[in-house]
């Protein structure tokens, strides 16, 4: 039941526009970074500034080299011995650097709230799917020619997929499980204040892993909001 004070459109409002309530503070961050810093940055320098993993910082770069605002120097080693670097530098093209106008707090606030109302068992499987069913919708843009793919690429798939929304992830061996390791929170304090929206992004790998791979069960082994350094999900 929409809590006290909400219109049924707005209640129906929030819920569909989780999917757009996600934000990416960090790549404006570093784009700030790389226009700031002569002559260029490597991914292993960004990794070590915003203390991220090298495949994420690597992604933001390469994203923002794809949009035209950055431009990509190969520099090779001498005497032909060892892998080229990229080397990325502020490209021609400005980016805003001004966070755009958004409802996105407002949006998120509102959906903890909502969950709130609804009983601790329910809250949870109603967010898990909507999860489940956001990532089964980026599953099917990410490999749409695709019918299967290996369970490891489908994970780092994943990963990729989250970072873009801001959760800063990248998969990883843990004991005998792959996990993936999100660094970031785009549900912010709302999560802290309601830790049931954790199985939001739990519900977008298990979608995106059944689109991509097959159907899995993911676990959630720590989560920032309860106080741990990263979200870890296993699967």
């Amino acid at each position: 039941m929409p809590e006290a004070g909400l219109t049924a459109q707005q209640f129906s409002a929030a819920v569909a526009a989780v999917t757009s309530a996600f934000g990416d503070p960090t790549r404006r961050d570093i784009y700030l970074f790389v226009r700031t810093s002569e002559p260029g940055v490597t991914a292993a320098e960004v990794a070590e500034r915003f203390e991220l993993h090298s495949n994420v910082a690597r992604h933001h770069l390469d994203k923002l080299a794809a949009g035209g605002y950055l431009d990509v120097h190969v520099e090779r080693p001498g005497h032909g011995a060892g892998r080229p670097s990229k080397r990325y530098h502020a490209g021609g093209r400005d980016m805003p650097v001004a966070a755009p106008p958004s409802n996105d707090d407002l949006l998120i606030t509102l959906l903890g709230r909502l969950l709130a109302h609804v009983p601790a068992g329910e809250a949870a499987a109603v967010a898990e799917e909507v999860g489940v069913e956001y990532g089964r919708t980026l599953a099917s843009h990410m490999s749409p020619a695709e019918g299967q793919r290996s369970f490891r690429s489908a994970l780092h798939a994943v990963a990729d997929a989250l970072t873009a929304h801001g959760f800063a992830a990248h998969a990883e061996a843990r004991g005998g499980s792959l996990a993936i390791i999100a660094e970031q929170c785009p549900f912010g304090d709302t999560a802290v204040q309601h830790p049931v929206m954790c199985a939001i992004d739990r519900g977008m790998v298990k979608g995106m892993l059944a689109g991509l791979y097959g159907d899995t069960v993911p676990e959630t082994e720590a989560s920032r909001p309860q106080g741990d350094d990263v979200c870890v999900t296993t699967v």
